[in-house]
Formats: structure tokens, C-alpha cells, sequence
């Protein structure tokens, strides 16, 4: 358990196993207890780091808005400290952070795991684009009834801060983005991960899918026409319990570890 300096802050990580890095970045309102599930497992065979991102977990709050390219800063800083490069996984707020991560510092991403993530405001249901539109800060006090507080007073180190980080995070829900263009250009290796009742439409994640040359044409009977990239929808997955998907850890390892040199 450590903090690395970086971008202005003291970012919270931990490590498991050795070998190459693999960085774990949680969705919004958690922290490094999010992968509690997939950590041990993933950490077989390689070096695994969880993150709490700025404002969460153990990782205290700083002026400013929460935006997820700030975010991309912070852990870009951390990769940096580590060694240079890391292969990077984020779900939900962390996919995101991710993708940006990928686009604002390529040569800090080897392969890059994106789970249940839209690349525009868009991408969302409706309905659930209705329900980023509802936050606000009085949300703070229903999550007060939730584990998300309990765990939330135990670590952070302003439990005071929690209004902040959900009036913030209101704010960033609200934000409308389209990365398309940006998406189109990532250099690293993808992996995106999606359930088969995400809160994501189907034809965004077959948007995104094809922006990383995924699904274009046949790969043909030898494979040759295959893409770098890879898609993977999880079955009987929703947005909110993906991570605790039997199939998540063996899709994750079979992408990363196709990529080692033989």
C-alpha cells in the first residue's frame, strides 16, 4: 500500500503479485475494494496495481472540477513511477479514465482493457442519461444509507469530503463528450468488455467496436483478416455486476496474455 506523487496529488495504490503491471481503475463512487473479486486472480502471473482515482478511496480530494482527462493525468504520473509502461483495465468512471489515459499519454498504455464504458454522453440508454441529469448534491444523503458511505467514512481521508465528491461528480455526469475521433486514433492494443444488458445501447458498443477496426470484414478461414482489437460481451451481465462475472478474469487473461512474446 502505497502513494505515489503525482499531477499535484498523493494518489492511493496497491500492489498484488509480480511481473508485467496490470493497473485497475474502479468506476465512480468506489475504490480499490471494487475489484476485491478479480484482484487475486488477475494477479496471477503478473503484477497487479489498484488505484483509487482523486476524491475517492484513500485519495483525497483537490480544488478544482472532477474531470475524467484529470484523472488520465494523475494515473499517467503513477505508470510513469512505475516503470514507464502498464497494461491498463478500468470499469465504468475508470474505462473511462482509461480511454483517456490511451489518448492523452499513448506511450504509458501497452494494452488497454475497457469494461462497459460508452465514448460518447450519447452511447447511454436514454433512461440512464435521464438519471445523470436527476443527480445532484442531495444524492449525497441517499448514498449515506448505501455500503458506498460505510466504506467511504472508513478510508477516506476527509470523510467530510464525500458531499464534495458527489456534488463533483453530479456535474461530471452532466457533462456532454463525443471522443469518437480521438477513439479512432488509439495506438494501444484494446480489449472492450461489455454485458449483454449494459447500460450502454448495442449499436454504441458496435459504434465503438468499429472505430477500433473491429468488425469490419470476415477474417477469413486462416484468421488473416482478424483484428488486433477484440470485443467481448459477457451473457447474463448488467452494467452494475459485470466485474463479478465468472468469464471476466479468463477473457481478460486470454487477451493479455496473446499479446506476450511466445
Amino acid at each position: 500500500m502505497s502513494y505515489a506523487a503525482t499531477n499535484g496529488i498523493s494518489l492511493y495504490y496497491e500492489a498484488h503479485g509480480a511481473g508485467d503491471p496490470l493497473v485497475l481503475l474502479h468506476g465512480g463512487f468506489g475504490s480499490v475494494e471494487m475489484f476485491a473479486g478479480v484482484k487475486d486472480a488477475l494477479a496471477a502471473g503478473r503484477r497487479v496495481v489498484a488505484v483509487d482515482l482523486r476524491a475517492h478511496g484513500r485519495t483525497a480530494d483537490a480544488d478544482g472540477p472532477l474531470r475524467v482527462e484529470t484523472l488520465a493525468d494523475d494515473v499517467a504520473g503513477l505508470i510513469e513511477q512505475l516503470g514507464g509502461t502498464a497494461d491498463v483495465l478500468g470499469y465504468s468512471l475508470g474505462g473511462e479514465v482509461a480511454v483517456r489515459l490511451a489518448i492523452q499519454h499513448p506511450e504509458r498504455v501497452r494494452n488497454l482493457v475497457v469494461v462497459s464504458v460508452a465514448v460518447k454522453r450519447a452511447g447511454n440508454f436514454p433512461e440512464v442519461i435521464a438519471v445523470f441529469d436527476q443527480m445532484s448534491p442531495a444524492f449525497a444523503d441517499i448514498l449515506r444509507q448505501t455500503p458506498v458511505w460505510a466504506l467511504y467514512e472508513q478510508v477516506a481521508p476527509r470523510p467530510q469530503d464525500f458531499d464534495a465528491l458527489v456534488t463533483k461528480s453530479a456535474e461530471l455526469l452532466k457533462h456532454d463528450y463525443d471522443w469518437s475521433e480521438e477513439v479512432a486514433g488509439i495506438a494501444a492494443r484494446t480489449l472492450l468488455v461489455f454485458a449483454d444488458s449494459d447500460s450502454i445501447r448495442p449499436d454504441h458498443v458496435r459504434e465503438f467496436a468499429a472505430l477500433l477496426g473491429i468488425g469490419h470484414r470476415d477474417a477469413g478461414y486462416d484468421g488473416s483478416g482478424q483484428p488486433t482489437n477484440q470485443l467481448a460481451v459477457l451473457p447474463g451481465a448488467t452494467h452494475y455486476d459485470i466485474l463479478a462475472s465468472p468469464l471476466l478474469v479468463p477473457v481478460v487473461d486470454a487477451f493479455l496474455q496473446s499479446s506476450r512474446p511466445a
